[in-house]
């Protein structure tokens, strides 16, 4: 598809916009409008007079559809950017038919945008800004809102002194045939994890001494990955106790482990994992469909779930969460169903139901286009999920959404009451500094008593992150540096 961006500045948010109704095409970003193509959108700015005049034209295999638009004059920027979105999105839908349910909100973190315009205008107010403004559907409004309330009671609990720690284990059984993180089979990479193990230690040895030098707390720990227990309980053991040895760990409110992929789950690990102190680990089935599974490169089966999950009660795991894919590839309502219905029957404390996201660097972006499901297929997936979770106690308590999701649509953390991951809020709405250890990892500094986010990046892959420890650890110095700088401007 080619976007025409003519005298304005607002390609990001109108690329992203066709994109939720063209997710497998190529969307091609020029100044210039070639008369010859067959499916393209115009979008143009101009000033005469006293307003500005929006023009959106959208073309597909010989129809059109023409949104006009004029704006004061005294419209800022923001302002004739979401005018422009609107009758982007309105022209789209209507030479489509489809009417994605988050309008023209295209952000990471919807649930916290509710939040602050909450905070500013009031919850009644701030709804109708969703529906009226963005075209939000009524459904989406209250799902964020409805998180947004269930993650304020979280967010006060962090304070300008909290900290979590996020491990990067990046290495998995088998690489998904969705999967766009950097993670490594252990097929090629498995000589690698001894010395991987030796040197994450390393890391958290110079970060746990930078934490103690500034008076840090650390609430929670997440190990992810990849696949943490792809590793053995003995390196697992390696890890468990470099961070016991560093840092304060009487303070953590939560420590979790994902476990995963359940071909990894053995009785040796889970034990290592009580031993010490995990009280949260993930069994990620993404469907109970073995054609599914099998399409997907998940060298398991449903049964090899079932029987994960009964090893972790049996070892004691009593908050356990359990991730499922809406819109995976030949997965239809009913089968979907089936698995979110088996899921449930499990009676984990958490089911987080993702939608798959269409990641150009994936397997199955690049083999399997025409058997993704629609955005229209993966929606009534999810309206299931939110029907059938409600009903069975379960509440929504985090999202987000990432690029390319199919239908623009969310990932949502369920939850029985008293047992919402801390570290997923923490995390995804910014409420603290994560200091990421590990290859692909991230820290993400935040301002003790403000807003402002630094990020510092470790190398991607475990090769680079093993060649380049030194430069990494020189790089982790900014770590303190960031820190003294704020308490020095506080204390003058």
């Amino acid at each position: 598809m080619i976007l025409v961006i003519d005298n304005h500045k607002f390609h990001y948010e109108m690329e992203n916009l066709c994109r939720v109704f063209f997710p497998y095409e190529k969307i091609t970003v020029t100044n210039e409008d070639n008369e010859e193509d067959s499916k393209k959108a115009i979008t143009g700015l101009s000033q005469a007079d006293d307003v500005y005049n929006i023009s959106v034209t959208v073309s597909v295999s010989g129809e059109s559809v023409v949104k006009n638009q004029t704006a004061d004059k005294d419209s800022t920027e923001d302002e004739l950017e979401i005018m422009m979105a609107r009758n982007l999105f309105d022209a789209l839908c209507e030479i489509t038919g489809y009417v994605p349910d988050w309008g023209i909100l295209t952000g990471v973190r919807p649930s916290k945008l509710m939040t602050a315009i909450v905070d500013e205008v009031g919850e009644e107010t701030a709804k109708a800004y969703f529906i009226e403004k963005l075209k939000v559907s009524e459904r989406k409004t209250e799902l964020a809102l409805n998180v947004a309330k269930a993650e304020e009671k979280i967010i006060k609990n962090s304070k300008p002194e909290s900290i979590s720690l996020y491990v990067s284990i990046p290495f998995c059984p088998t690489r998904c045939s969705y999967c766009s993180f950097v993670s490594h089979s252990i097929k090629n990479a498995h000589k690698l994890m001894p010395i991987y193990t030796e040197y994450l230690c390393k890391e958290i040895d110079v970060l746990g001494e930078t934490v103690k030098d500034l008076g840090l707390k650390l609430e929670s720990i997440y190990f992810g990955g990849g696949t943490p227990t792809i590793l053995n309980a003995e390196q697992l053991k390696q890890i468990f106790d470099a961070i016991e040895r560093n840092f304060d760990v009487s303070s953590v409110s939560e420590y979790t482990v994902e476990a995963g992929r359940p071909d990894t789950i053995t009785t040796s690990v889970l034990n290592e994992l009580k031993r010490a102190g995990v009280g949260r680990i993930s069994i990620n089935p993404q469907t109970f469909n073995d054609d599914v599974l099998e399409k997907i490169g998940r060298e398991h089966s449903s049964l090899r779930t079932l029987e994960a999950f009964r090893l972790a009660r049996e070892a004691g795991h009593d908050n356990i969460n359990m991730d499922l894919i809406a819109g995976l590839p030949t997965d239809t309502l009913g089968s979907f169903e089936k698995s979110l219905k088996q899921t449930i029957q499990l009676d984990p404390e958490n089911i987080t139901i993702h939608t798959l996201a269409l990641k150009r660097s994936s397997n199955l972006f690049r083999e399997n286009e025409t058997e993704m499901s629609s955005g229209k297929l993966t929606a009534q997936m999810l309206e299931v999920a939110s029907k059938l979770l409600y009903e069975s106690g379960y509440f929504p308590y985090y999202m987000y959404r990432q690029s390319r999701c199919i239908g623009n649509l969310e990932n949502v953390g369920w939850s029985k009451p008293g047992y919402e991951c801390l570290y997923n809020i923490y995390m995804m709405e910014e409420c603290h500094t994560v200091l990421g250890v590990g290859a692909g990892s991230v820290t993400k500094l935040k301002q003790p008593n403000g807003t402002y986010i630094e990020r510092i990046f470790n190398y991607k892959y475990p090769y680079e992150y093993l060649d380049n420890f030194d430069a990494l650890m020189e790089r982790k110095s900014r770590i303190k540096e960031f820190y003294e700088e704020f308490y020095n401007a506080e204390s003058k």
